[in-house]
């Protein structure tokens, strides 16, 4: 009982699979021979973010009832991640996720998630409302609304949280999970209105408000009920708007880019920190920057996720 009570920094909800990546950078893949196997999905990799910044963090999603499920518990375990609402869905096998490496900019990635990935079968009655609501930060994914039942589920979740603590909705458009941007608008605009964060790049901004100018992007944002905007802007950094007036417009950290795939869930994962750690917006940028671009020159995505002292180690160096 005591356990169940335990309360988190960090509970994350959404998708999870297995990253299945080349290890020979600027191949097709009808020419790469060898893959490592890595724990991926946006939701998992924010937690072991925060989790490698020493926050405690859970995460709440599903696999399939196979050995790559299997491996994605134990991939969760050893990066310190609480995997007690990862649940099996036996008709429907773990996902996995193919990329090509063409540094520095194009990453394809190729998703096996048919026919329906296990992480979109996250039911309302399972979940744990109470851990939800005590949760110091809240983390929820576009891509939890793209099918039922997670749709009602992240819903609910946003509901019962009722803007308790830091709410964070991840904007995570990935057009191959909807029939078209219409059709996410209205969920994106209902999950807005329980967020107390947006965070997306400019693709995702206009999906979720219809607008593109960055400044446009988060004046939206903070009219459909967030506190706080964060909007990335790829090589012109990131711009961050608070609805007390307070802005940060924070350029990126220079790398040399091995794999971008990753660097966002990093983001993500140290800006938890930073709002948990009480710095101010600039600082917070400045961080969640170099975390993403020290995930941005490593192969992998979960277990490239840094640690505090590699994060000053680049501050410091480009400072």
């Amino acid at each position: 009982m005591a356990e169940s009570a335990k309360s988190f920094d960090l509970i994350t909800m959404g998708r999870i699979g297995v990253d299945l990546y080349p290890l020979q950078s600027g191949l097709p893949l009808t020419q790469v021979e060898t893959f490592g196997k890595f724990l991926g999905g946006s939701a998992a990799n924010v937690a072991v973010a925060a989790a490698r910044l020493g926050r405690t963090t859970a995460v709440i999603t599903r696999t399939g009832d196979d050995p790559f499920g299997a491996y994605l518990h134990e991939a969760l375990g050893d990066f310190g991640v609480d995997d007690r609402w990862v649940t099996p869905v036996a008709a429907y096998p773990t996902p996995v996720t193919f990329c090509e490496i063409f540094p520095p900019d194009d990453f394809p990635l190729y998703f096996y998630r048919q026919p329906k990935a296990p992480d979109l079968e996250i039911h309302s009655d399972e979940l744990d409302y109470w851990a939800i609501r005590a949760a110091r930060v809240f983390w929820i994914t576009g891509t939890g609304l793209s099918e039922e039942p997670s749709r009602s589920a992240t819903l609910a979740a946003l509901k019962a949280r009722d803007k308790a603590g830091t709410t964070v909705f991840d904007l995570d458009w990935r057009p191959m999970f909807w029939r078209d941007p219409d059709q996410a608008r209205p969920y994106y605009a209902e999950a807005l209105r329980h967020a107390t964060v947006a965070v997306g790049n400019l693709d995702e901004c206009e999906v979720a408000t219809g607008v593109r100018e960055p400044r446009a992007c988060a004046e939206a944002l903070l009219a459909a009920g967030v506190e706080l905007a964060v909007v990335k802007q790829g090589p012109k950094g990131v711009l961050a708007v608070h609805r007390d007036g307070t802005e940060a417009e924070v350029p990126p950290v220079p790398v040399e880019v091995a794999n971008g795939l990753g660097a966002g869930d990093a983001f993500g994962g140290s800006l938890v920190h930073g709002l948990l750690s009480g710095w101010d917006l600039a600082e917070t940028m400045r961080y969640a920057n170099a975390a993403g671009a020290l995930v941005a020159s490593r192969l992998a995505c979960s277990s490239a996720m840094p640690t505090e002292s590699e994060v000053e180690d680049l501050l410091a160096r480009a400072s």
